[in-house]
C-alpha cells in the first residue's frame, strides 16, 4: 500500500545536524518545515519518501544548527564602530560614546545602525538578538525589514538623552512602542536599565514591578569593571549586585551583562536565584574589563549565554568568534581544558541564549515544534579537512565566513551568502554618509 507524501514547506537535509537539545550530531538527516515551525526530524532516505516539499535543499558539506541568539548588544552602534578603540570603559563611555551619541543618535540612526547590524549579524547566523539601545521602534522596523527576530530593550538611565528626558520617559515611551507592536511575532521586549551607576533605587524598583506585571526579563550590565565595583561600595556601602538582590531583581528573569568581577559568594546567589549571565568576552578583552568566571559560573550550573557586547566596543558582531573565544578563556584561566567543551560553547550561544530570553521553547535547538530558526555552515573548504568532530569545527576551525544560509522562522534570509531580500548598496550608501557626519565631528 503506497502512503501519498505529505506536502511541506521546505525540507533541508544536511550531512550532519548538530541538534544541541538532544545534545547529539545526527548524520545524513533531514529537517521538516511547515508554517515556519520544525516538523520533524529524521534520517534523509526517509524524508524524501514521507515529504513532498516545495523547496528541497540538500547540503552535503555542512553542518546545520540553530540559528544563533546573541544575548547582548548595543545594534545601532555598530555605526561607531572603531570609533573609540583602545581606551577603558569609563572613558570610553564618558570621553567619546555618550559625546557622540548626544550629537548624533535619532530614529534615524538607530534604524540605519541598526539595519548595519542585523546584516552582519544574519551573514553570521545569528537569527535573534538581545538589543539595549534607545527608539526601539526604529531598531523593530530594521530587525523587521530583514526577517530577524529581536528582542528590544526598553532602556533606562536617570540622565536624558536625545531620546527621552529621564527614567520614567524612557521606560513610558518603551512601553508605548511595546503595546504597539505586540502583534509581531518575530519581536519581543525586555526592561533594561542600563547599569547600577546610572539607575536609582527606586527606578529599580519600577521596572521589578513592570517585569512581574509583563513577564518581562530584565537585562542590565553588572560587574563590568573593577571600578564600578569598588564605587558602589564607597557609595552604597555594598556592590552592586548585593543591591540588585536587596532590590528584588535577581531570579530567573534576571540577564546580568559581564559579570566580571565577582567573588564566590555572588557566584553562589546567581546560582541560588536563577539568574542568566550575558558572557562578551571579547568586549571584556578589548575594554581591559577582565575574564568573567565562566568555567566557575558552568559549575554552578548559572545558565550563561553569549553577547557580542555593540560594534563600538567589540568590534564585530561574530559569535563564532564568541564561541572560540569563550572556550579558550576558561581553559587557559583555569588550567582545565576540559573546562568548556564545544558542545558547551554552541549550547551558549543558542538554546542558553534563548532560555534567558524566555524564548527557550521557542528557538535554540533543532527541536520538533519550535520554530525554524536554522543556521547552515559549510565545512567544504580546504581549511576544514579533515573533520572528525562537526562540533569541535564549529568552535575551533569554522568562522563567519562559512555561514552560507540562514534561516528565521523557516524563511531564508541569506541564500548561498547573499542577504535576501536586501538593497547592499543603498545599505552602504547610507552608512558612508553617517561616516562622513561622524567624522566632522571628532575632525572638528
Amino acid at each position: 500500500m503506497t502512503t501519498t507524501p505529505e506536502v511541506i514547506d521546505l525540507l533541508i537535509e544536511a550531512r550532519w545536524i548538530a541538534a544541541v537539545d538532544p545534545d547529539v550530531v545526527l548524520k545524513n538527516h533531514a529537517v521538516a518545515i511547515r508554517d515556519g515551525r520544525i516538523l520533524a526530524v529524521l534520517p534523509g532516505s526517509e524524508a524524501r519518501q514521507r515529504y513532498l516539499p516545495d523547496q528541497h535543499v540538500t547540503l552535503e558539506e555542512h553542518v546545520l544548527i540553530p540559528g544563533l541568539v546573541n544575548l547582548h548588544t548595543h545594534a545601532a552602534m555598530s555605526l561607531m564602530r572603531g570609533i573609540a578603540d583602545d581606551l577603558p570603559l569609563h572613558d570610553w563611555l564618558q570621553k567619546r560614546i555618550w559625546p557622540a551619541e548626544a550629537a548624533h543618535v535619532s530614529s534615524q540612526f538607530v534604524y540605519d545602525g541598526t539595519r548595519l547590524a542585523c546584516a552582519e549579524m544574519l551573514k553570521g547566523g545569528i537569527t535573534c538578538f538581545n538589543d539595549m539601545y534607545f527608539f526601539p521602534e526604529a531598531a523593530a522596523a530594521a530587525a523587521s525589514e530583514y526577517g530577524m527576530r529581536a528582542t528590544l530593550g526598553i532602556t533606562t538611565l536617570e540622565f536624558p538623552t536625545t531620546y527621552a528626558s529621564d527614567a520614567d520617559d524612557y521606560l513610558n515611551k518603551g512601553l508605548a512602542v511595546r503595546e504597539k507592536l505586540l502583534n509581531q511575532p518575530l519581536i519581543n521586549f525586555c526592561l533594561a536599565p542600563h547599569a547600577p551607576y546610572t539607575v536609582s533605587d527606586s527606578t529599580f524598583e519600577r521596572v521589578l514591578t513592570l517585569s512581574e506585571q509583563m513577564n518581562l526579563p530584565i537585562h542590565c550590565h553588572i560587574h563590568e569593571t573593577r571600578q564600578e565595583v569598588d564605587d558602589s561600595q564607597r557609595q552604597n556601602g555594598q556592590p552592586p549586585l548585593a543591591r540588585l538582590h536587596q532590590l528584588g531583581l535577581l531570579g530567573p528573569g534576571f540577564i546580568g551583562v559581564h559579570a566580571v568581577h565577582l567573588s564566590e559568594d555572588e557566584l553562589q546567589l546567581l546560582a541560588e536565584t536563577g539568574s542568566s549571565i550575558a558572557h562578551c568576552p571579547t568586549s571584556n578583552l578589548k575594554l581591559a574589563s577582565g575574564f568573567a568566571p565562566v568555567a566557575r559560573m558552568r559549575q554552578l550550573g548559572i545558565n550563561v549565554g553569549l553577547g557580542t557586547d555593540g560594534a563600538a566596543s567589540n568590534n564585530r558582531l561574530d559569535l563564532f568568534g564568541e564561541m572560540r573565544l569563550a572556550a579558550l578563556l576558561a581553559k587557559g584561566s583555569t588550567g582545565d581544558a576540559s573546562a568548556l567543551p564545544a558542545n558547551e560553547a554552541l549550547r551558549m550561544a543558542t538554546l542558553n541564549g534563548a532560555i534567558a530570553l524566555g524564548l527557550g521553547d521557542e528557538i535554540g535547538s533543532i527541536t520538533p515544534g519550535k520554530a525554524a530558526d536554522l543556521c547552515a555552515v559549510s565545512l567544504a573548504d580546504i581549511e576544514s579537512k579533515p573533520c572528525f568532530d562537526p562540533v569541535s569545527h564549529l568552535v575551533h576551525v569554522a568562522g563567519r565566513e562559512c555561514v552560507t544560509h540562514v534561516w528565521v522562522a523557516g524563511k531564508c534570509c541569506v541564500d548561498h551568502k547573499t542577504l535576501r531580500p536586501a538593497d547592499q548598496n543603498d545599505l552602504e550608501s547610507t552608512v558612508a554618509l553617517w561616516q562622513n557626519r561622524l567624522e566632522v565631528r571628532w575632525e572638528a
